[in-house]
């Protein structure tokens, strides 16, 4: 009977272990190679302006503006309207029209007045102005 005996066969197995590791490997894969898609955030459409220097807040010129919080206007330290300012401005520009001027605006100043003097400089032709800042 040991010529027939038969040996059992042994039920065929699946090793899970290298499996796993195939599979944990793509998942791995994909989140890193996926891109996710954040729907976009809306933004204004605004243009920073560029600054080459971050320069010393060291001014040479013998012209200061200031503007309050409030959008008043000053004029070398004496308070000017905006049709004095364009006056006082045209003068500067008789006397001499590469004299910089230091705008001295507050940090909540009207964007609006702001822009108002920095015209006012440019239709003058004083074209070499500044900001202070902090």
């Amino acid at each position: 009977m040991s010529a027939l005996h038969h040996r059992r066969r042994r039920r065929p197995e699946l090793n899970l272990v290298p499996l796993i590791d195939v599979l944990v490997m793509l998942v791995f894969f994909a989140f890193v190679t996926m891109q996710f898609r954040v729907k976009p955030v809306p933004t204004l459409n605004v243009r920073l302006p560029a600054i080459e220097t971050a320069g010393k807040n060291e001014f040479a010129g013998a012209v200061t503006i200031g503007i309050a919080q409030d959008g008043a206007l000053s004029f070398n330290g004496k308070a000017a309207t905006d049709e004095q300012l364009i006056a006082l401005l045209a003068q500067v520009r008789d006397l001499d029209k590469d004299i910089p001027v230091l705008i001295r605006a507050d940090e909540s100043t009207p964007l609006k007045k702001l822009t108002f003097v920095m015209d006012a400089c440019r239709k003058a032709g004083l074209n070499k102005f500044s900001l202070q800042s902090r």
